[in-house]
C-alpha cells in the first residue's frame, strides 16, 4: 500500500469516526457527559490554530489566547448590542483575524526573530488580561454592554440559526455544531496544506532562506497564516462563549496560552490530528484528576495525590522527555515499522517460492 493510499485511508477513517461521534453521543451519552465533551471539541478547534501556526508554518506564537478572547469578547458584546448572532459570530473570526494581521505585519515585515515573536505575542496577551480585567465598574462598557473586569459578562445570549433570533441553539445543538466545526476546520486546513500555498509554507518552515531565493515572500505567507490561525482562534473563542454563557478575562491567561502549546507538544506539531489527540487527552486527564482527589489523609502520599497540578505536570514532563515527537508521530512510526516488517517478511516468504 502507498502512501498516498494510507493517507486515503486515515482521511476516511478520521471522517467516519468524527460523524459517528457527532451522531451518536447525544444519543448514547448523559447531557453532563455531552456538555463536557462540547468544550473539549471547542478547544480542540483552538488547538488546530496552533498546530497550523506553528506545526506548518514554524511561527511559535505564546499569543493564541489573545485571539480566542478577542473572539469571545466581540461575541459578548456584539450579541448584547444587536441580539441577533450572524453579525457578532462573523465579528469573532475577523476582529481576531485583523488584529492577528496587524501585529503580524509589523513582526514578520519587521524581520523579528523567532525568539523575540513569541516574546511579543505572550506581552500582548498579558496586556490584553490586564487591560480587560481593570475594566469593573459601571464606566466601562460597550453599548449595552458591560465588561464587568475581572468579574467578565455573565448571561451572554446564545447562538441562534442565521437570521433567526427566535431559533436558539440549545446544549444539544452545540455539540453538534461544535463537532462540526471541528471536522470542517480539520478537512478545510487538510485542503489548504495540500495545495501550493501549504506547501509554499511548509518550504519556509524548513528553510526560509531557500524559499525566498526561489522567489517567494515568507513575510507575506507568515502573515497569511498567522491570520488564518487568529480567525480560527477567535471563532473557537465564539463557541466557548457560548458553551458557558460567560467569559472572563482569565481565558487571556498565561496559564491558557501555556496550554494551548502543551495540546500541540504533547499531541505532536507537524500533524493536524495531533493538536486535537493532545487537547482532548489532557482536558480529559485534568477533568479527571481533579474528580478523583482522595478526601483526608495528612501523610505525604496523600498530599501529592491530592495535588491534581503536581501530577499532571509531572505526566506532562515525563511524556515530553520520552515522546519529544509527540504522540501521534511516535505512534505513526511504530505503526509504519510494523507494516514495513510486514512486507519484508512477505517478500522473504515468497523468494523460494519464486526460485523453484
Amino acid at each position: 500500500m502507498s502512501g498516498r493510499s494510507l493517507n486515503l485511508l486515515g482521511l476516511l477513517l478520521v471522517g467516519v469516526v468524527g460523524l459517528a461521534f457527532m451522531f451518536l453521543t447525544p444519543r448514547l451519552a448523559e447531557l453532563d457527559t455531552v456538555l463536557d465533551l462540547t468544550v473539549y471539541i471547542i478547544m480542540a478547534v483552538l488547538a488546530l490554530s496552533l498546530g497550523l501556526i506553528w506545526g506548518y508554518g514554524g511561527i511559535l506564537c505564546f499569543g493564541q489566547s489573545a485571539f480566542f478572547g478577542l473572539g469571545a469578547y466581540a461575541y459578548a458584546i456584539a450579541m448584547f448590542n444587536i441580539g441577533e448572532s450572524t453579525v457578532p459570530v462573523l465579528l469573532a473570526i475577523i476582529l481576531p483575524a485583523a488584529f492577528a494581521a496587524l501585529l503580524g505585519y509589523f513582526m514578520f515585515y519587521g524581520r523579528i526573530s523567532d525568539v523575540y515573536l513569541g516574546v511579543i505575542t505572550l506581552t500582548v496577551t498579558l496586556i490584553l488580561f490586564n487591560s480587560v480585567n481593570s475594566t469593573a465598574g459601571p464606566n466601562f462598557h460597550i453599548g449595552a454592554a458591560r465588561l464587568g473586569g475581572f468579574n467578565g459578562i455573565p448571561g451572554i445570549p446564545p447562538l441562534n440559526l442565521p437570521g433567526d433570533k427566535n431559533a436558539v441553539i440549545d446544549l444539544e445543538g452545540m455539540f453538534y455544531l461544535s463537532t462540526a466545526s471541528l471536522l470542517l476546520t480539520y478537512f478545510g486546513l487538510r485542503l489548504l496544506l495540500a495545495s501550493q500555498f501549504g506547501r509554499i509554507i511548509v518550504g519556509i518552515r524548513e528553510n526560509e532562506r531557500r524559499a525566498e531565493l526561489i522567489g517567494y515572500d515568507p513575510r507575506a505567507y507568515k502573515l497569511a497564516t498567522f491570520t488564518i490561525g487568529g480567525a480560527l482562534a477567535g471563532f473557537a473563542g465564539c463557541l466557548f462563549a457560548n458553551w458557558g454563557n460567560f467569559v472572563s478575562p482569565t481565558i487571556f491567561g498565561l496559564a491558557q496560552s501555556a496550554q494551548i502549546i502543551i495540546w500541540v507538544i504533547v499531541g505532536g506539531r507537524g500533524t493536524l490530528i495531533g493538536p486535537i489527540v493532545g487537547c482532548i487527552g489532557i482536558q480529559w486527564l485534568s477533568a479527571a484528576l481533579g474528580a478523583n482527589q482522595p478526601s483526608g489523609g495528612s501523610d505525604l502520599w496523600s498530599k501529592i495525590f491530592a495535588n491534581a497540578p503536581l501530577i499532571l505536570g509531572s505526566i506532562l514532563i515525563a511524556f515530553v522527555l520520552l515522546v519529544p515527537k509527540g504522540l501521534v508521530p511516535t505512534l505513526a512510526e511504530i505503526v509504519l515499522s510494523l507494516f514495513r516488517r510486514g512486507r519484508r517478511s512477505e517478500q522473504r516468504g515468497l523468494e523460494p517460492q519464486q526460485a523453484e
